[in-house]
């Protein structure tokens, strides 16, 4: 027999901050009502770009995609990544000055990743890319190259954050902290958004949802913790609960006015730099 309820297709990365999040409405934790939530698990670049088609009611966006996707999407207030002095970082083979790495091409995860976007901020000119797998940045810089094309520096997300000295590799620059540097302000990342097309009560619903799902998670650590080790891509479970503490903790709760004060500044900053053509105020659900 059909499931009668509403299906809201769900996108985020299969990392272990995320999977940590949707922990509880992946396992059936919590009670749904009259919605059933389908899980597609696919990295955040993959994401940022099937938004443009509107494809999940509810998915997992980079911050700098937002840009290009206001008319499509509300930001929800929670389920937010949050680098508070840390974030995306350039490593390299040997410590080396970064206008010196930015004369040879940086393997990136993708163009419409928040930390691309910071990075040309920082920058402050266009950069030599290489759109790599996030999963195959680390090794793309340990070889100094990816399919014939010389790599001189990679942008690490995700784990590699943590695990980027196991492979003989210096760090460069910590976005996050050159952010902190720049505003005073955490560098938001990528957040959860919701398909504007929605009615007002399904937005309203799936949200609560959300949150619920993120708390049940934060009261439940251990089991969830479990969970999320499974798409931890050999990270051990001290590492794996250090790089969820990073990005699920207060701000993932909530925004709250520092927050959103941090995306609408991001998207300004963005725009100034030149890199997001035209400036984009950051829309909340309600």
């Amino acid at each position: 027999m059909d499931d009668p309820r509403q299906l809201i297709r769900v996108g985020h990365s299969p990392d272990p901050d995320d999977a940590f999040m949707f922990y509880a409405l992946a396992k059936d934790k919590i009670a749904t009502g009259n919605y059933r939530f389908e899980h597609e698990l696919v990295d955040i670049e993959t994401l940022n770009r099937r938004a443009f088609s509107g494809q999940l009611e509810l998915t997992a966006l980079s911050l700098h995609a937002y840009a290009y996707l206001a008319d499509r999407y509300l930001l929800c207030h929670c389920g937010a990544s949050m680098g508070d002095q840390y974030g995306p970082m350039v490593v390299a083979r040997k410590k080396r000055p970064l206008d010196e790495i930015a004369q040879g091409a940086i393997a990136v995860p993708g163009t419409l990743t928040t930390g691309y976007l910071v990075l040309r901020m920082c920058l402050g000119v266009a950069v030599d890319h290489v759109v790599v797998p996030f999963d195959r940045i680390l090794d793309a810089v340990a070889a100094g190259d990816y399919q014939g094309r010389p790599i001189a520096a990679g942008l690490v997300i995700h784990e590699g954050q943590l695990t980027y000295a196991e492979q003989n590799l210096e760090l460069i620059l910590d976005t996050g902290r050159w952010w902190f540097k720049e505003t005073g302000l955490p560098l938001p990342l990528g957040a959860n958004a919701i398909r504007k097309d929605l009615d007002a009560e399904t937005i309203r619903d799936v949200h609560r949802l959300l949150k619920e799902s993120i708390e049940y998670g934060l009261r439940h650590r251990c089991e969830a913790l479990d969970y999320a080790l499974q798409f931890g891509r050999g990270l051990d479970r001290a590492k794996a609960d250090r790089f969820v503490e990073m990005y699920v903790n207060r701000w993932t709760l909530d925004f709250g006015p520092r927050g959103r004060q941090a995306v609408a500044q991001l998207l300004a900053r963005g725009h100034i730099a030149g890199v997001i053509p035209k400036l984009v105020v950051p829309e909340f659900v309600l």
